[in-house]
Order: structure tokens, then C-alpha cells, then sequence
């Protein structure tokens, strides 16, 4: 879990920073999680720091997933087809990268004029577990989480303010508790370049809610958490909550 200042719509100068943080990684590790638009900031300005997925970041991604033999997974602005998406990418060991689109833009911040939504979950699968990635906002969006897939894993990256960052503690908990699952949440920590504050707040939280990272608030930190799916499935097997969630369709 690395949480981190953001320097704004410099996505060399992030790039650099985070290459320092990972690089004093020294043991090896399975999963580098990287907050949300990690490259920019939380920034409406798309047409400023938009990369394709041939792009440099993309491959700077593949570049430490194969030097690390680790995944590594946060949200960029992506442009598609004449679209900005801010997409989770999350690089596998030997390249494969599996995506997810933001579904829930943040109207509150213009997100919805600028970036397009996404209309799927995606549901990753990476040595032996079954992983949800979701970011920042989606997170008040209980439905959209919900673990119909039997996942192992529910994971967010965010650029969630301080002023909210109350709903943020407990959003990310009962998240992990309503649908019997691990759930992490990276943020960010510092000022953007629109004067907002992040506090950080990352944490992963277990299946009963118990906290088990111990990242403090408010400052720049690397912290290597390592979780246990057979406590999973020994909670999930002894209590069976997920056998009795209700049946509904999206629209």
C-alpha cells in the first residue's frame, strides 16, 4: 500500500516518486497498490495528462511488474476512442493487464462532464484469488460492490478528501463486512493543485471489519500488509452470511 503526495498533472514527476517508494520495497511482495489517478491527482483537466494504453505509464507499469514479479494496480486518465476514462489497470507479472472504468464519476467535481462511466464490474484473478477493484467514489455505492461474484478481494483506489474522510473509515469497514471480504483502500495524502486536502486514511480491513494495517494517517508511507484466504474462507464456511443475500438485477 503506498500512500503518497501527488505531484499536479505531472505524471513524470509521479512516476519518479513512486519509482523511489517501490524501489525501497526490499522484500518481495504480491500486489503494489497505487492511488487513484496516481499519475495526476484528482484533476478535470484531462486533455493535459491523457495517455492511451500504449502510453508511457502503461509501459512503466509493465516495466516494474516484470522487474518486481509483482502486480501493481492504480487509476490514470486514459483516452480511448476519443473518450477520457479514469481506469484502474492492474499489470500482472508477465503483462497481461485486466481494467476497470471509474462506473460512479463524481458529479460533485464536474467528473461526469469530463470522464465517461464505466458499465461493468471487472473481476480479476490473480494467484488464487478473485479480486473486485473499484475507485473513490463508488465506494457509497453498496449495490454496485455487492459480492455476487464470490470474490476474495475488494479493492479502492481514491483521492478522498479530508473533510469526508469520516464516511471514508467507515464506508471502507462495512464494505468489508457486508460482503464477507477483504477490502483495501488506498488514498492519497497532501494538496492538490484546487487547494483540496487529502489525509490519507488507507487500511484493509478483514472480514469481520477488524482493521489489520497499521499505515498512519496523514503522511507519505509504505506499508506491506499480508492476508491469509484461508482465515477467509474459515469465517465465510462457519458463518455463511453471503448464502443469505438478496437476489436483484442493475439497471
Amino acid at each position: 500500500m503506498i500512500q503518497s503526495v501527488l505531484a499536479w498533472e505531472n505524471p513524470n514527476q509521479n512516476r519518479l516518486h513512486f519509482l523511489e517508494q517501490i524501489n525501497s520495497i526490499t522484500q518481495p511482495v504480491d500486489i503494489i497498490v497505487l492511488p487513484e489517478m496516481f499519475t495526476s491527482g484528482f484533476t478535470m483537466n484531462a486533455n493535459a495528462i491523457a495517455e492511451t494504453m500504449e502510453g508511457e505509464t502503461v509501459s512503466w507499469m509493465k516495466g516494474i511488474a516484470s522487474k518486481k514479479q509483482t502486480a501493481i494496480t492504480g487509476s490514470l486518465v486514459i483516452k480511448e476512442h476519443g473518450k477520457f476514462y479514469n481506469r484502474l489497470l492492474f499489470v500482472h507479472p508477465n503483462g497481461q493487464i485486466d481494467t476497470y472504468d471509474k462506473r460512479h464519476t463524481f458529479t460533485l467535481a464536474g467528473e461526469d462532464k469530463v470522464y465517461t462511466a464505466g458499465i461493468k464490474k471487472s473481476i480479476i484473478n490473480y494467484k488464487g484469488w478473485t479480486i473486485c477493484p473499484l475507485i473513490c467514489y463508488d465506494l457509497r455505492f453498496p449495490v454496485w460492490a455487492r459480492n455476487i461474484e464470490n470474490y476474495d478481494l475488494l479493492l479502492y483506489v481514491a483521492n478522498w478528501p479530508t473533510p469526508r474522510i469520516n464516511a471514508w473509515d467507515a464506508l471502507l469497514k462495512a464494505r468489508a463486512i457486508e460482503n464477507m471480504s477483504y477490502c483495501i483502500g488506498v488514498n492519497r495524502v497532501g494538496l492538490d493543485g484546487n487547494n483540496h486536502e487529502y489525509s490519507g486514511h488507507s487500511a484493509l480491513y478483514d472480514v469481520l471489519g477488524n482493521r489489520v494495517d497499521t499505515i498512519p494517517y496523514e503522511k507519505e508511507a509504505v506499508e506491506i500488509v499480508t492476508i491469509d484466504k484461508s482465515e477467509l474462507e474459515l469465517h465465510r464456511k462457519k458463518l455463511n452470511f453471503l448464502n443469505d443475500k438478496d437476489d436483484f438485477i442493475l439497471k
